[in-house]
Parts: structure tokens; sequence; C-alpha cells
């Protein structure tokens, strides 16, 4: 049997983008293009915005939220519970991402009438596990998780973050991430693509000398980017055409403005804001980098290998995860400004191990990481689950 019609759920949403929100946007709209219809359940979170729009095709409904926090939570639980309720019969399964409070809404409103598959993000202190272990009520939505049909670890250390809080190993599927192959890095579509951006904001103008590095994520603490902008000061010591773009959003915005202002970087380090789509953004690039303190399976670190992006990176298990230092990208330790700005010079100015490097994590993301692949073993599992599940209805 198969599970021809989804609901996704995720509380954060374009425009507020990170991995796991980009991850679920992706996925909807590869759902759809392998033939299942797909919807979007995410919160209103300012009131201006349309509480419906089309991403690509996928309908997307925004549900009713409040700017408090608390309170803000609870009323979207209650607006997530009442939709799924109100429109059971229009969906076979549903799928939710993190393991917070929108799978807590939806085990209320689907328990045994629907299957819930649950994805967990994030590893370390800033992951689901970690979450629920130290949050308020964190434990006893825990407790709630354990019911749903299934829940997918993106990586290995999540999968291991996952047994040892005590979800049951039979629920438990290692499924990673996969992002989209984007066409080959060549120096036209390098020129096409800064022309594209230039002519969004001035800010985006790089002269024909000028050395692009990107960093994609949220702008949070735990992203490493006080070490990053530290690590650019000596960079451009040495490398002065070198420039940055922080591409994102996120809690240190305000401090990191103040940061790069402090340092004089300001025409070396541009705070790009949140885009939809970075694949021009990398396309323009020559770098990408990477300084995270901890990470599950970055989408972002995944994205920059198949775009054919040199790439440094901490070291650290989710980045282990993906590449090789020396192989496919270069590892140096966390929270080290020193250590990240040599990997960076070393690149800059070894144009040979670039493009090494660059082919070597392609051609890991195109045969290993690729986002048809991936959506098409996610069906594969909620197929089974669906299956299984109306043959349990049938004997009840």
């Amino acid at each position: 049997m198969i599970a021809a019609r989804l609901v996704c759920v995720t509380r954060r949403f374009w425009p507020l983008v990170g991995g796991a929100e980009r991850f679920m946007g992706e996925f909807a709209v590869e759902a759809q293009r392998q033939g299942r219809s797909t919807r979007l359940l995410t919160a209103r979170w300012e009131p201006s915005w349309p509480s419906t729009l089309t991403y690509r095709d996928v309908p997307v409904i925004r549900l009713r939220q409040l700017k408090a926090r608390f309170i803000g939570t609870l009323v979207y639980m209650a607006a997530l519970r009442r939709w799924l309720r109100r429109y059971q019969s229009s969906y076979d399964l549903v799928f939710v991402s993190l393991l917070k409070h929108d799978a807590v809404a939806a085990h209320w409103a689907v328990k045994s009438r629907r299957p819930l598959v649950l994805i967990a993000e994030g590893s370390g202190s800033t992951g689901d596990c970690a979450w629920q272990e130290q949050a308020v009520l964190g434990r006893w939505i825990r407790r709630i998780c354990y019911r749903a049909d299934a829940v997918i670890a993106p990586s290995r250390e999540i999968q291991e973050e996952l047994l040892q809080a005590g979800y049951p190993p039979k629920k438990i599927h290692y499924l990673p991430h996969g992002v989209k192959i984007p066409p080959e890095r060549t120096p036209e579509r390098r020129h096409q693509a800064r022309q594209s951006l230039a002519a969004l904001h001035p800010r985006f103008h790089l002269q024909p000398d000028e050395e692009l590095a990107v960093f994609v994520g949220r702008l949070h603490p735990g992203k490493g980017l006080r070490e990053l902008v530290e690590a650019w000061r000596l960079v451009v010591q040495r490398r002065p055409t070198v420039r940055l773009w922080l591409v994102g959003e996120g809690p240190m915005e305000t401090e990191l403005h103040r940061q790069i202002d402090t340092a004089g970087l300001h025409s070396r380090v541009v705070l790009a804001g949140s885009f939809d789509d970075v694949g021009e953004i990398l396309q323009a690039a020559d770098l990408f980098v990477f300084p995270s303190h901890r990470e599950g399976m970055s989408l972002a670190l995944l994205e920059a290998m198949a775009a054919g992006l040199p790439i440094v990176a901490t070291d650290i298990p989710g980045n282990r995860a993906l590449v090789q230092s020396g192989e496919s990208a270069l590892l140096v330790p966390v929270e080290s400004p020193r250590d990240l700005a040599e990997a960076v010079i070393h690149i800059a100015e070894n144009r040979e191990l670039a493009q090494r490097l660059a082919q070597r994590a392609r051609s890991v993301a195109v045969t290993q990481f690729s986002l048809e692949e991936t959506v098409r073993r996610h069906l594969e599992l909620f197929d089974d689950i669906y299956t299984q599940f109306m043959k349990n209805r049938q004997v009840r």
C-alpha cells in the first residue's frame, strides 16, 4: 500500500530557514515530484503573513501562533491539533520535523487514526535529545514521542543519542538527508551567479579579482561564528581580496554586526540575510566555511559538497560523517580562529588542492546523498509503515 497523501509539519519555515526547515521544504517538493500529494503545515510567526501560500507547487498552511513565548506555543499546538483532526480524511501519514511540541500536538491529533513519523535534528547540546532532557516538560514530550510509528535519525550520532534516550530500537531508522545536485561549477556559471546577486543589492557586488567564502546556516552561538569573524581578521591580513558572506538569520545578528564593525571588517564580511535557495550563492563562491561546534547531519555542508566547493569545516563527528580531512575537506579544531584562518589561506593559495578537495566532495554528494534517492528511501519507509498500520487497523 502507498502513503499517497502526506502532511509535513515544521513549526519554522520560509522565510525563517535553517537546515531542518530547508530539508522539509525540499522533501515536500521532491515527494510531490515523485507522485505523492504533499502539504506543509507551519506556524504563522507574524500577523501580517498570509495564512496560505504555495511553495514551489506545494500548498503551505500557516497556523495561528501568538508572539508570547509560552502562550504562543500552546496556541500553535492547539491549531495544529485542530487542523490535523479536521482534515484527517485528506491525508495518509504525518511527517513531523523535530521531537518537540509539534510532535506532541500531532500525536494527540492522530493517535491510532493515522501513522506518525518524526525526524530528529541536531546532536549534542543543540540536538533534540538534549532539548528533551533539559527543557521544561522535555521528558514528558519524550515519552509522547516514543509512541510515534517511526523516528528518523539523519546521522549515526543522532541514531546513537536516540537509543541512549530510550527510544525503541525497532522504531529508529537511519536515513541521511539529501540535497539537489546542481550543474558542475564553471567560470561562466560563477560569473553569471555573481552578476545576478550584484543586481539584487549593492552589498553583493564583487570585484573580478575578489574571492568569496560563504557560510550558510543559522546565526546561532553554536555555529562558531564568533571564531569565524575573528579568523577573518587574520585571513585579510594575508589575503585582502577574500570576502566572507554569512548567509542566514538568527539571534546573533546584532552581535555579529558589532563584532564585524569593531574588527574593521565591514568591507570584508557581509551579513547576507536569509535565502530560500542558496544555489546561486554557492555557484558564486570559491570556498565554503563551516565552523560549527556540533552538528547532526548538516544540510548546508551537503549542499556545499554537491556544489563542488572546497570546504573548511570543524573536526566534529557530524562533519566527519560527510567529509574526510585532506581528502574532501580541511578539518580544523573547534573554537580555533587561528587554525580556521590558516586552513582558509592554505586553500586560497593552493588551487590544485582546492580543486581536488572540491571534486572529491562533490563525488561523495552525488553518489551517496542525492535528494532524489533520499526522498525515495523515505517514501519506501512511509509505505511500509502505512501498509503495516492499515493491516493492524483491519485486525482491530
